[in-house]
């Protein structure tokens, strides 16, 4: 019997509604997306820089449909049995242990049975009967050889455990691939999916998120902080902000008792926003404050 996906939404208007309920501002280009994903029954694939929301989105989509989300964190090295599945060996041996007057095919039936078995976020997200965001974090990370894992397991929705059987979803996940672009994917893993770029918001969407998170931080001084973030992403650094950063840079303004952004305050608190030296040294250097902040910088 083949996966089916319930439709979690009915249309781009509900998608941007449902997150924006959970705290997640969408783009218009992101809510189609997620909209056809979910219409389509499609894995998306999430590209773009670090810290524009990609693992932020599906959390959303997970919160807005009352679904479980999980999730399985890319690194290099990661493998199989962590992808997957793997055996309580621990508990294997007890058992054996334990029955050591029984034969061999007695305790092999019994050791390679559920209660023996460690599931791992894809076979986890596959069994799950009800809704589920299956979120595989910075893919571009893994090893090329997990990207086969994800081609058959994406696409039959179903993984062999040769002592158990095929165990085939039931309910098939919204899935979620995000990639920092640190490498390209393969083009038939990219086939599979629907790709969504996202990229630093537009200053407008950024303001927006910043007000709606931190609902006490000034509107002149939100606007203000938005103009001197997008200076700082324009001035090549190491690591640029991210919408995060934003976010913790304004709660540091307010609970600094911020006014105005004067040399002396975005001094004091870069390190909210920037993380490596040389990056908060070419800011002090370049960033021209009285240029970005008045009217005219627009």
């Amino acid at each position: 019997m083949s996966a089916t996906q319930s439709p979690l939404f009915g249309s781009v208007a509900e998608v941007a509604e449902r997150l924006a309920a959970v705290g997640y501002l969408a783009s218009t280009a992101v809510a189609t997306t997620v909209y056809l994903a979910d219409r389509l029954g499609k894995p998306l694939l999430v590209e773009g820089p670090a810290g524009v929301g990609k693992t932020e989105l599906s959390r959303a989509v997970a919160a807005a449909t009352g679904a479980e989300l999980v999730r399985l964190q890319c690194y290099e090295g990661v493998d199989e049995a962590r992808a997957l599945y793997e055996w309580n060996h621990a508990k294997q041996l007890l058992r054996i242990t334990a029955g050591r007057e029984e034969s061999w095919d007695e305790a092999r039936s019994d050791i390679f049975s559920e209660e023996f078995l460690l599931a791992r976020p894809l076979l986890k997200a596959i069994r799950n009967d009800g809704p589920t965001v299956l979120l595989i974090d910075e893919t571009d990370k893994a090893d090329v050889e997990i990207e086969g894992l994800l081609l058959e397991v994406l696409g039959d929705f179903q993984i062999t455990v040769p002592e158990l059987g095929t165990i085939t979803a039931t309910n098939r996940p919204f899935v979620v691939l995000t990639s920092n672009a640190t490498r390209e994917l393969s083009e038939a893993l990219r086939r599979r999916c629907l790709f969504l770029h996202v990229d630093f918001p537009e200053a407008d969407l950024e303001r927006r998120i910043v007000r709606l998170k931190v609902p006490e931080l000034d509107e002149a001084l939100a606007d203000s902080l938005i103009r001197v973030v997008a200076a700082l992403r324009n001035l090549g650094l190491r690591k640029a902000p991210s919408v995060a950063e934003t976010i913790d840079w304004a709660r540091t303004l307010v609970a600094l008792g911020a006014k105005t952004l004067d040399p002396q305050v975005v001094g004091e608190s870069l390190g909210v926003i920037l993380k490596h030296q040389d990056d908060i040294a070419k800011a002090r250097t370049k960033l021209d404050l009285p240029s970005i902040l008045t009217p005219s910088a627009n």
